[in-house]
């Protein structure tokens, strides 16, 4: 299980593939739609307060807020979180450098989001509504978007943000934002056109998907064309300022490498709006920067941070038992999911060689032995991981039938025929008595002989001239033990098979440009998963943006997948885009681009007993600085008692 990951520079996505400031796939459909859009005189043109494909929306155009918040949560206080490795500035989408990691929460988009993370609803996969834009104008064929603006809206500085600051953001994203985003969007996206300071027009390609591009365009974070005029600043370089933006929460104050306060805007305009009643709830938001796992864990016990995340499974077994827990200050609570943990693991980079054989990447992924690492590192709290989408209704599973199997023969020879005639490919199992597991190291061997590499004299993995086959595996210093080990173990498995791995450690910053340059043959970090069928899976599976996409690790270049995606967003019913994701799964695990670690299905957390929250969590997100809130009266307790500073 991987507790921290790389930061990943750019904008990310939301559920439903839409661009969101921050984000992270998610991974179920919700419950059953309610509401519908709403439409205009012409019947072919849909005017509504939300944008759904499907062309209905679960709240309706008066909805007092969502329906999972406390409308009554109290304001005010502050949350203090943590952070591992560090930090040198404020623009997120910078390529160099290594920015905060939550540096883009100070910006806002047409439709609400989830800003710390996640796309809004939590309630809803397929749902997007309104925020800066009052109403979402489109043609049934979706050949074009018009957002109609509400007029109230200002950036922080307490200047109005106009439809020419949307536009200008969107080129700016194309200009100089990061390639793999602004390659797909160019070729997607043809226009942007101001009608009015508050009426913005996107039109879009022809012969294409335009499933999610509203969503997409309705995503895009929004920023000041004066500000970035008169800074000089640009989106593609590290800086040290903030962006200029319109959202609840802005950079208050900072030490680089050492902390970070957001804090309220003063001059937030949409505390009313009914996406943001019962959310936003603490004044201040502070994060604490750690260079390491023992020093962060150790500064939550002495209440230095207030809100943990644990990713640890030795610290989850074995270190919650310190005075703050016995007495009852500190809560220990496993909270259920609904959506499927995102795919941690070893990722091989295959725009290198040998790791571009799949042959090869399959012999190497029996080095990994998910039992012993489960039973000697991870203390038999971790399930062995079989899907891309864990759990979900789009999980592939056993031979491709119905209408999955119909989908993958009409794609022609791109589809290998073992694909439709053999069971999905599952994780290999191993002998938890010890980390080499014979039988698994024969056949990687016979594996690895008939890709053209054998083992010498010496005991060396070569190929047919001579040369030892050599890895690069990119470890940052930063990481928990728990992964270290896991690591160190895969890495001496190598080892006995006469493979040289070299795993030196290397500081955040300097991991963060490698990952970005993709110089690595070898990483342990995430995929995101997915839920529905958006512009997002080209960046994170699609062969056109492969070497460029920093939410592509593996850089996965496979017509096949391609072809699925293709599909994907072909589809026009939940049904078809369902069976066309299982397809994904399917051919994805096919790929073996990923060693899968073990995931926990709950999210592990512990906090001092100040916070609070609604009954019922949403099933897409735990939401803790989003929609939790403080009890002043415990907090003062906990003051009083000397839990906390």
């Amino acid at each position: 299980m991987s507790e921290k990951t790389i930061k990943v520079a750019g904008p990310m996505f939301d559920r439903r593939g839409a661009l969101r400031v921050i984000g992270a796939g998610m991974a179920s459909i919700g419950a059953g739609l309610k509401g519908t859009v709403a439409l205009a005189d012409d019947g072919d043109i849909v005017r509504s307060h939300g944008y759904s494909f499907y062309g209905d929306l679960k709240y309706p155009a008066d909805y007092p807020h969502f329906d999972y918040v406390n409308p009554n949560a109290p304001k005010g206080g502050e949350i203090t979180l943590s952070a591992r490795g560090t930090f040198d500035g404020f623009n997120r989408f910078a390529w160099r450098g290594n920015p905060e990691t939550d540096s883009g929460v100070v910006a806002e988009a047409m439709f609400a989001e989830m800003p710390w993370g996640g796309g809004a609803p939590a309630d809803s996969i397929t749902d997007s509504y309104c925020l800066i834009a009052r109403e979402v104008e489109y043609p049934k064929d979706k050949t074009w978007c018009v957002f109609h603006m509400r007029d109230d809206v200002v950036f922080r500085d307490g200047s109005p943000l106009r439809a020419q600051d949307a536009a200008f953001t969107h080129n700016l994203f194309l200009e100089q934002g990061i390639r793999s985003y602004a390659r797909a969007v160019q070729k997607r996206i043809t226009g942007v056109e101001v009608i009015d300071d508050h009426t913005l027009r996107y039109t879009f390609a022809d012969d294409i998907s335009r499933r999610s591009l509203i969503g997409q365009v309705g995503g895009t974070p929004i920023f000041s064309e004066a500000w970035y005029q008169q800074t000089g600043e640009r989106l593609d370089e590290p800086s040290v300022l903030s962006p200029m933006a319109s959202g609840p929460y802005q950079v208050g104050d900072y030490e680089f490498n050492r902390y970070v306060v957001y804090e309220r805007n003063p001059n937030y305009w949409g505390w009313d709006h009914p996406s943001n009643i019962g959310r936003h709830n603490f004044d201040r938001i502070r994060i604490e920067y750690f260079s390491d796992a023992t020093a962060e864990f150790e500064a939550f016990k002495a209440g230095v941070y207030t809100f943990r995340t644990e990713g640890s499974t030795k610290r989850w077994a074995t270190g919650y038992d310190f005075p703050a827990i016995e007495r009852g200050d500190v809560v220990k609570e496993e909270i259920t999911r609904g959506s499927a943990p995102n795919n941690s693991g070893i990722i091989f980079n295959t725009l290198r060689a040998p790791l571009d054989d799949r042959n090869v990447r399959h012999a190497l992924s029996l080095a990994f032995n998910f039992e012993w690492t489960k039973e000697s590192l991870q203390f038999d709290l971790t399930t062995q991981r079989n899907s891309f989408v864990q759990g979900q209704e789009w999980e592939a599973k056993g031979i491709p039938e119905g209408a999955e199997l119909a989908l993958l023969q009409s794609l022609g020879d791109v589809v290998p025929s073992e694909m439709l005639s053999e069971t999905v490919v599952m994780p290999h199992t191993s002998k938890a008595s010890t980390p080499i597991d014979r039988r698994n190291k024969r056949t990687a061997l016979g594996l690895l002989q008939d890709a053209g590499w054998s083992v010498n004299d010496a005991g060396e993995m070569v190929d047919a001239s001579g040369a030892q086959m050599s890895l690069d595996f990119l470890v940052l210093s930063s990481w928990d033990e728990t992964r270290l080990a896991s690591i160190d173990a895969f890495v001496k498995t190598l080892a006995n098979w006469g493979i040289k791995v070299k795993a030196d450690k290397v500081d955040s910053a300097q991991g963060q440009q490698r990952f970005l340059d993709k110089d690595y043959d070898l990483i342990h970090t995430r995929i995101l998963t997915f839920a529905a069928a958006g512009t997002n899976m080209r960046q994170l599976f699609g062969g056109e943006t492969a070497e460029v996409s920093s939410y592509n690790p593996s850089a996965l270049r496979s017509p096949m997948v391609d072809a699925i995606i293709d599909a994907a967003l072909a589809s026009q019913t939940r049904e078809d885009e369902i069976t066309a994701m299982k397809a994904l799964d399917r051919a994805l695990r096919f790929e073996r681009v990923i060693v899968h670690a073990g995931y926990v299905p709950e999210s592990w957390v512990a906090y001092f007993d100040m916070y609070e929250r609604p009954d019922n969590l949403p099933p897409y997100a735990i939401g803790v600085r989003d929609f939790w809130w403080i009890n002043e009266e415990k907090h003062a307790a906990l003051k009083a008692s000397g839990a906390l500073r």
